[in-house]
């Protein structure tokens, strides 16, 4: 039996891992989310005393509950030096460490992805054969590193020129049968290329990872530096938000049912409706105006990225559940300012006299013959990532990633009809909502996705990327 336990915490919303390590009755939480019961219950039903918490790096993805884990446990917050954290707590340097049970927990600093990222070496001294395991928040993901772009004093080429002695003097220099543990996986902002796996080893990174198999480190910070995508407008207020210390959750307000037309009245006055029920049904009668983010996606990501984080906004969910999920999950990432949530849902809506927006869907085979017919009378718009379309795609399609959409709606011909896709449907259906909302009327979705297209035996091709 292992001295030292470890349990994994993930978030499949926002790609985020979080860890909770124990020995002897005491437990230390690494890169804790904002809701932190998930940690006191498994503390709990262990006979575990939280009393360590530590941040890899002040986070720029998500709002960390560091500060109410301390609130409710008296446990010390650890961050690397540097931070500019304005809460109590322990600014660690390379070296320092943590001891309790049979668990050792050594700091080493690994600058890159911030300035004041750290990595966490532990090992089990109950048992000296185990391999050692390291806890590498956005330093080291499997399949790929972190960004360098998320300071506002350092260029990304100096940060990913950090992150490249990092990585090659520190992390790589652990033994090959050391285990990583990432704080974020495949789907996360942090990164591009990240696996679905949810941790590995030194050597089978040192062999597979991309941005390990740079030869220089001049040649690394091409790697990272050229073509890099810009990071979410949000990620700064997030950093800020974590350097001050979120609120309780405790403190969200009970959302309050809103009739149709107060819902109305609130679209006036510049609120969005955000309906989170699954595409299908958005597709066939919503609110007109919705932006529309499935709860079954990366929602909250998604959520911040396209609305931001001030944006007035009012519910539609397909039950109380939902709608209380839906909230929570922005909390998650800083988005507070609800208003409330379409009473009684679209049948509500319908009840109280108001007219309904639908989307026409269309197959891929309807797909495949309009193009073949009448292609000079319609756009298939690719919301899909350069990465993904690099594989293939439909022929002639105009690629502009859903994170870029909103920015660049005029460079779509309006004139025509806009078929718009993704890989299986989830983006596309956001991406409609966004044309809809910004007046493009003719817009039809794309049943199915790339995926759908491929398993038809269609055609593909290198889209045309649009110019940004």
């Amino acid at each position: 039996m292992q001295t030292v336990q470890i349990e994994r915490f993930y978030l499949g919303c926002l790609a985020h891992a979080s860890y909770m390590v124990a020995s002897e009755g005491m437990a230390a939480v690494i890169d804790p989310q904002r809701d932190v019961d998930i940690y006191l219950e498994t503390a709990a039903q262990n006979g575990w005393k939280i009393r360590y918490i530590i941040e890899t790096h002040v986070h720029a993805d998500f709002v960390s509950g560091h500060l109410e884990l301390a609130q409710h446990t008296g446990a010390q917050i650890y961050l690397g030096a540097g931070s500019g954290a304005e809460f109590p707590h322990i600014a660690v340097e390379d070296g320092d460490s943590i001891e309790f049970g049979q668990c050792s927990l050594r700091f080493l600093r690994t600058p890159g992805h911030t300035l004041e990222s750290i990595c966490i070496l532990m090992q089990d001294r109950g048992q000296p054969e185990r391999p050692a395991v390291i806890f590498t928040g956005d330093t080291l993901f499997v399949g790929d590193v972190g960004r360098p772009d998320l300071s506002p004093t350092h260029t990304p080429q100096q940060l990913a020129a950090a992150l490249y002695e990092s990585l090659h003097k520190k992390l790589l220099t652990l033994p090959d049968d050391t285990e990583i543990y990432p704080a974020h996986g495949a789907g996360s902002l942090c990164g591009r290329n990240m696996s679905q796996e949810s941790s590995s080893t030194i050597g089978k990174q040192r062999q597979s990872n991309y941005a390990l198999q740079a030869r220089s480190s001049e040649e690394f910070i091409h790697l990272l530096t050229d073509n890099l995508a810009a990071a979410p407008e949000y990620f700064a207020r997030e950093v800020t938000l974590n350097r001050k210390g979120a609120s309780q959750l405790s403190q969200l307000p009970q959302l309050a049912p809103l009739p149709a037309a107060e819902v109305r009245h609130l679209q006036d006055e510049g609120a969005v409706v955000l309906d989170t029920r699954p595409s299908a049904q958005f597709a066939a009668a919503h609110v007109p105006g919705s932006i529309h983010i499935a709860l079954t996606g990366q929602y909250a990501s998604w959520a911040a990225r396209i609305l931001g984080l001030d944006t007035p906004l009012i519910i539609v969910g397909e039950d109380p559940g939902s709608i209380r999920e839906s909230q929570m999950r922005l909390a998650r990432v800083g988005m507070e300012s609800v208003a409330g949530y379409l009473e009684d849902g679209i049948t509500g809506w319908a009840k109280g006299g108001f007219d309904f927006a639908s989307i026409p869907q269309a197959a891929v085979i309807d797909l495949a013959d309009l193009l073949n017919q009448e292609p000079d009378h319609m756009t298939v718009l690719d919301v899909r990532e350069m990465a993904e379309v690099e594989a293939g795609a439909i022929p002639d399609s105009l690629n502009i990633p859903l994170g870029k959409l909103k920015a660049r709606l005029g460079e779509l011909p309006s004139e025509k009809l806009i078929v718009v896709h993704c890989k299986s449907g989830y983006r596309s259906s956001i991406a409609a909502s966004i044309l809809r909302h910004a007046g493009i009327r003719n817009v039809v979705n794309l049943m199915g996705g790339f995926e759908a297209w491929k398993a038809a035996g269609l055609p593909s091709a290198v889209p045309v990327p649009a110019v940004a």
